[in-house]
């Protein structure tokens, strides 16, 4: 049976940041395959230097790019992100939604003065009244546990 391949400490603790480079072997820049201070593995690194090559050093941009194993919209996107952010604008940022986009605090106040006029009602029937009051269709579970959230809140444990 064949063993997995146990990463080393620091690529883990890149993983669970969120800044191990998903490409390492494609940097080719002479500093991160000579000196052991670069880290190709360290994706803000990586990033931070390829735009420094082209700020400080001259290197022209497609050739950076191309060095540090991206394209060159890869590129303009981290060169704008150190501009604006400094170094944190070089961390990923989190993908999807940020939170729940249609059943907000309106939405819930709602359903929950419903439920409390009317303890009969089923999580259809509060839909139903959801997209009749606010012209939304909200799926039953994001309701659910916006609903669970609430009680939580004011009920903790």
């Amino acid at each position: 049976m064949a063993r997995a391949k146990k990463q080393d400490p620091k690529s883990e603790a890149l993983a669970q940041d969120g800044v191990l480079n998903p490409n390492p072997e494609a940097v080719r820049d002479p500093s991160f395959v000579s000196n052991p201070f670069f880290d190709a593995k360290d994706l803000v690194q990586v990033r931070y230097e390829m735009v420094r090559r082209h700020q400080v050093d001259g290197v022209a941009i497609s050739e950076a790019a191309e060095t540090f194993g991206v394209t060159r919209p890869t590129f303009y996107k981290a060169q704008s992100a150190l501009q604006t952010a400094g170094l944190a604008g070089l961390l990923p940022n989190r993908r999807g939604p940020k939170g729940g986009h249609k059943v907000s605090a309106e939405v819930v106040a709602f359903v929950a003065a419903l439920k409390a006029a009317r303890h009969e009602l089923t999580t259809s029937h509060c839909l139903d009244a959801i997209e009749a009051r606010f012209g939304i269709k909200v799926h039953r579970r994001s309701l659910e546990r916006a609903l669970a959230r609430k009680k939580k809140r004011l009920n903790p444990a």
